[in-house]
């Protein structure tokens, strides 16, 4: 039995940028972090005691006698690809798919981790990212960008570069006081609406590629901005809070799907309880919505938001991980 344990992403600034039709020809770049909620992958060789080879187990039960069968897109495509034959999977996450936290991608890795791990086979991170992108963007067919397997497969706070020769990731240099500080300055809220990304990108390239690109290159700007606020000690923290309502604010031209008139609304009422600024995780349509709040004002955005989820967080640094490893087999001897 394997089991890996692969974490979650949010992303600051940049998002957009890391769609391969955009990146290869004018590069791309996200500002991003996994925090500590995670997506966990149990796989096992399946007994030889039913009349079926496969079993998964995700928000339904699958039980196939061949992988062509297989109703999961991701799953099926995976096996495929490694030569995955008689196995029981079973998914459980810390939070809900769909929501703009990169959990599709999170899954993708943590199954390629543990299919490897069955195997007997280490694999390194960019190994696991690539062969997550290749999976959802090709053998899916999934639109959306490169950051959440990247993000999920390295794991920590980092600075994503994209450009035709492909991906670059840097862990951001910041003092561990100054890591707290902005950690204990962003709230996390559920809005309850729940999405596809891969169905917002498609809407979102109903928009001008002429203006869309127009905001992407500013949204691109904001990173470097963004990480230079983070490592230089001199700067104010606080404008970190103050950049994500300018990458809000830019975001949500680029397409009409991005937000909703609940969304709007409930934005506002952040900022009016005391919040420097914000952004909805993900995609867009619903999800996350993330606030940067000074201490003392959190009181009042919590109030203001009395009728959200709020979720604790804490950032991570591990990205994809076998927790538990206990090899078996039922193939005959000798």
């Amino acid at each position: 039995m394997i089991i890996t344990k692969t974490p979650f992403r949010m992303s600051f600034f940049g998002g957009g940028t890391d769609m391969e039709e955009y990146f290869k020809e004018h590069g791309g770049a996200v500002l991003s972090t996994t925090f500590d909620k995670y997506c966990y992958v149990n796989v096992r060789h399946l007994p030889p005691f039913f009349d079926y080879s496969t079993e998964l187990s995700y928000s339904k039960t699958e039980r196939v006698s061949s992988l062509e069968e297989i109703q999961h897109p991701a799953i099926r495509e995976a096996m495929k690809m490694l030569d995955m034959q008689k196995i029981r999977l079973n998914y459980e996450a810390d939070l809900p798919a769909r929501s703009g936290l990169g959990t599709s991608s999170s899954f993708a890795v943590g199954m390629l981790h543990a299919f490897h791990a069955l195997k007997g086979k280490y694999v390194g991170k960019k190994t696991l990212a690539d062969e997550a992108i290749y999976l959802e963007r090709v053998l899916c067919n999934e639109s959306g960008g490169w950051q959440d397997q990247i993000a999920a497969a390295f794991g920590g706070l980092n600075h994503i570069e994209f450009s035709q020769n492909g991906y670059t990731v840097s862990p951001i240099l910041i003092f561990p006081d100054r890591k707290k500080a902005l950690e204990e300055n962003l709230m996390l809220f559920f809005t309850g609406f729940t999405r596809f990304s891969s169905e917002i990108q498609k809407a979102n390239q109903s928009s001008s590629p002429e203006d869309k690109n127009a905001l992407l290159r500013e949204m691109r700007a904001l990173v470097d901005e963004g990480a230079d606020i983070l490592c230089s000690k001199g700067r104010d923290l606080d404008d970190f809070g103050r950049l994500l309502h300018s990458t809000w604010e830019l975001k949500r031209k680029t397409a009409k799907s991005i937000s909703t008139d609940s969304i709007d609304l409930l934005y506002e009422m952040g900022l009016r309880a005391g919040a420097l600024g914000g952004k909805l995780l993900g995609a867009g349509g619903g999800g996350f919505l993330l606030f940067y709040v000074e201490k003392e004002r959190q009181e009042g955005v919590m109030e203001a938001m009395r009728d959200l989820l709020y979720i604790p967080f804490s950032f991570e640094n591990g990205g994809t991980q076998v927790v538990y490893y206990s090899p078996e087999t039922f193939e005959k001897k000798g």
